[in-house]
């Protein structure tokens, strides 16, 4: 069996494997996110460090945090886009991967390779249409319709809609600095943490914070529903390991929706799930990246 290599390039961390199938890791690392050129130099050294020991891989996937350029028919294709992450605007990460290794980069974004993942071996198995959301550091969904991930311009960014203020929360301006109280805003790891002056991990299973991030979750369920006619929304990411959190975000989801077209529980509906692979689904996703590029 052909070993591959996988990248899950988060903003806050990176996580590379090689793999002998999805049930077999054979090697991995972590690190911080830290600069370019830090952070893809330790990436290449993992994957070239592995070679003499009958490790080399020739094709390597990478979950890439974005804003991203991931039409092959860009020239910025591999490219991150203007971003909040310092120094990483323009960073060329698929180039300097393929020039550092020697390896067929494939690239998507972080969310769109975990919906891969979890549509080949997790909560999506079966569907043709569905969405991935990550909820940490920051809000992003990756969708897939017909099989196909969706992209035009660039990939959706949809945890940067926006959403009707909780009436208990009508105050707090929101993190995002380019929108300010987006959905990624409101009910991002950092939105919690700067509204409450906790981390989501210490905050109470009753504290009034889970009702007001069930509301802006729910309200981004319900929008990709409507827009994109997914029959399941996957939740995953840090924030959403709270017990509880993901039934919340059902419950008001469908009641946004109501009776209303295909949507509504009597015509078929949707489902709004946890993630099947839980934290690895954006590692998976480039095991599944690296394994398609091949094919």
């Amino acid at each position: 069996m052909s070993k591959f290599g996988g990248i899950d390039a988060g903003g806050t961390s990176w996580r590379c494997a090689i793999f002998d199938g999805k049930d077999k890791i054979l090697s991995r690392t972590a690190f911080p996110t830290t600069t370019p050129d830090e952070t893809l130099a330790r990436a290449i050294a993992f994957f070239n460090g592995h070679k003499d020991q009958g490790l080399a891989v020739s094709h390597i996937g990478m979950a890439c945090f974005g804003p991203l350029a991931v039409n092959p028919a860009s020239p910025r294709w591999g490219h991150i886009l203007a971003t909040t992450k310092p120094h990483w605007s323009g960073a060329d990460v698929a180039g300097h991967m393929a020039a550092g290794t020697g390896c067929q980069i494939a690239l998507e974004t972080d969310v769109t390779a975990a919906a891969f993942a979890e549509r080949a071996w997790g909560a999506g198995q079966g569907l043709d249409d569905l969405a991935y959301v990550t909820v940490g550091t920051g809000i992003g969904a990756g969708i897939i319709l017909g099989g196909k991930a969706v992209w035009g311009t660039m990939h959706p960014e949809a945890g940067h809609m926006r959403a009707p203020r909780h009436p208990d929360d009508l105050q707090f301006k929101g993190v995002c600095p380019f929108h300010g109280d987006c959905i990624e805003g409101l009910a991002s790891a950092p939105a919690l943490l700067a509204r409450w002056g906790m981390d989501a991990s210490e905050l109470p299973d009753d504290h009034p914070a889970w009702d007001i991030e069930a509301h802006y979750l729910a309200h981004l369920a319900a929008n990709l529903v409507l827009t994109t006619a997914v029959k399941r929304v996957i939740f995953g990411g840090g924030v959403m390991a709270r017990g509880g959190l993901v039934e919340r975000v059902a419950t008001k989801a469908k009641a946004l929706i109501g009776p209303y077209g295909t949507a509504a529980p009597g015509e078929g509906g949707f489902d709004v799930v946890g993630a099947g692979l839980g934290l690895d689904s954006g590692l998976l996703g480039a095991l599944w990246l690296a394994e398609q590029a091949q094919s």
